[in-house]
């Protein structure tokens, strides 16, 4: 039987949008393919022999993370995101046929702004900013983020602004351009905006040669080029830089053009060389060489010199992905750590040998440390019970279905006393867990036998004093950060069961609406632009 394809992705409209029509592409050919959606970094568990294999701390994308465990077999990405240097083991596999790549001003009102001095644009970009500015030196540029959906959103509600720029493919993609919008057609764009890229691990040849039939070879030359000039310049998303190379059909020659701008769109050095089709090779080097030449090096440094320090500082007791840190606002420095370390335990076979009526994981830390001793088939669970939805789609994903999932451990305990038919429980748990659990399911006359399947280390450290708020995701960050340092900061917690904890020590203590890193990161953002 041939492999189904697990397709990952985003689960933002468009990144579905882009995931689809791979699968489309793929089906065509013959293969079978299912979405994988991902929702966030933070989702899934680092703890595994495999993040120790000479990659850690190379992963800037949760889906790098999900393909090297296995748990999908591609990503689906805009390619103008992902880093040009991809992790060890990760493949660029296949890039689809560019779509229209130019950037958009969808439009508040009317064009009237153009003339006046003090139009206000909204865009999270810094290539955008700038070039606006370049363009519009009089006129103000304000951040704007999230997905397309939300910024549309947002512009249609801002009292202020009078238009937001977008790309146009996203837009188009999603059936969301207005005939009203206006093509911003002397903006140079991202590297490698409006075209898809799906990557695959190195060693799935049978993926690899899937892949390798939706590839539009044009388009990955064309991008190629565009990101290679990104990465000699050393820009990545902290310079303004555009770049754009097409083949002219008439000439068969490679047409590029280059940008490397200051973030105030004050200074700019622009490129444009032709190269024919076949005798590239050096087209990008070439480019990057002309610039630098023409002070581009001195340019970027003016701007690390100039940047202005954040007016708040916080430090995530729990390592950020870069896409994750994009969600903070400009005017919040991040430092982050893991205060928490987590060793999996060897479960001794005998807790196996035979059959386990009722199963209690409480953690996706619990989830992979069982699949650390037992394979699938070696685990012989009647029922099993989870607290949260994320640890229910890994048991279902890893191990086998779930007999009931509850919003935390009270509610768990609570529903096991009135439906246990057997009063006796398997507990998969850490050396440091709350009592909660256990101790309301003794109190109900429920047997609970506890079994450490992993270890959870504190490793704290001290914080800079100009940290003015600490994120917490469990009880046992916070115990981690009190060992060096003190309560006096804004506590942000994921969900309710960390900010019972916090609100013993700390005077400030918010809660994100959902108990995800992404909710955490925007409570923090709107916590601040109150002040």
């Amino acid at each position: 039987m041939q492999k189904i394809i697990k397709i990952g992705t985003r689960d933002s409209q468009l990144a579905l949008w882009q995931a689809n029509k791979v699968r489309k592409e793929l089906k065509e050919l013959g293969y079978e393919s299912e979405i994988v959606p991902i929702k966030s970094f933070g989702d899934i568990v680092l703890d595994k022999p495999l993040y120790e294999l000479g990659v850690t701390g190379v992963f800037t994308k949760n889906l790098d993370v999900a393909m090297l465990n296995g748990d999908i077999d591609i990503a689906v990405h805009s390619l103008k995101d992902v880093p040009t240097v991809l992790p060890e083991g990760i493949i660029q596999a296949a890039v689809l046929k560019r779509a229209d790549y130019i950037d958009l001003l969808v439009l508040k009102d009317n064009e009237e702004f153009f003339g006046q001095p003090d139009g206000i644009i909204a865009t999270g970009s810094i290539r955008r900013k700038a070039m606006w500015l370049d363009r519009y030196p009089t006129h103000k540029v304000e951040g704007i983020r999230g997905n397309v959906n939300t910024r549309l959103e947002k512009l249609a509600n801002s009292e202020t602004w009078n238009g937001a720029i977008f790309a146009a493919a996203g837009l188009e993609r999603l059936g969301l351009r207005e005939a009203e919008a206006i093509p911003l057609t002397w903006m140079v764009p991202a590297p490698a905006q409006g075209a898809i890229m799906v990557a695959c691990l190195e060693k799935d040849d049978f993926v690899r040669d899937a892949c390798e039939q939706i590839n539009h070879y044009e388009t990955k030359v064309c991008v190629g080029i565009e990101r290679e000039f990104l990465n000699l310049l050393e820009g990545g998303c902290t310079a303004p830089i555009g770049a754009l190379a097409y083949i002219d059909a008439r000439t068969e020659e490679v047409v590029f053009k280059g940008v490397l701008l200051k973030k105030d769109g004050s200074k700019k050095i622009t490129v444009t060389k032709n190269a024919k089709m076949g005798s590239h090779r050096y087209l990008a080097k070439d480019c990057a060489d002309y610039v630098i030449n023409k002070g581009g090096k001195e340019l970027m440094q003016e701007d690390a010199a100039e940047t202005v320090a954040p007016l708040q500082n916080i430090f995530s007791t729990k390592k950020l992905s870069e896409l994750q840190k994009e969600i903070v606002s400009e005017t919040i420095g991040v430092k982050d750590s893991d205060f928490i370390k987590i060793r999996f335990n060897r479960i001794p076979a005998k807790v196996m040998k035979n059959e386990i009526e009722n199963v209690i994981i409480t953690s996706q830390n619990g989830v992979e440390a069982l699949l650390n001793s037992f394979t699938k088939d070696e685990m012989n669970f009647k029922n099993i019970y989870c607290v949260g939805r994320r640890t229910k789609k890994l048991i279902e994903n890893r191990i086998g279905k779930v007999a009931h999932a509850a919003k935390n451990a009270k509610k768990l305990a609570e529903y096991l006393a009135e439906e246990l038919e057997t009063k006796k429980v398997t507990y998969f748990c850490s050396n440091l867990r709350l009592d909660v659990l256990p101790a309301s399911l003794k109190a109900r006359d429920i047997q609970v036998t506890e079994v450490e399947a992993y270890k959870t280390m504190l490793s704290s450290e001290k914080i800079d004093d100009e940290v003015s708020g600490v994120l917490f995701y469990s009880p046992s960050g916070i115990e981690s950060y009190l060992e060096e340092n003190n309560p006096d900061r804004i506590a942000f917690c994921i969900g309710e069961t960390t900010a019972v904890e916090a609100r013993k020590y700390f005077e400030k203590v918010e809660v994100a609406n959902m108990p995800s890193v992404d909710s955490l990161l925007e409570l923090v953002n709107t916590y601040f632009s109150k002040e």
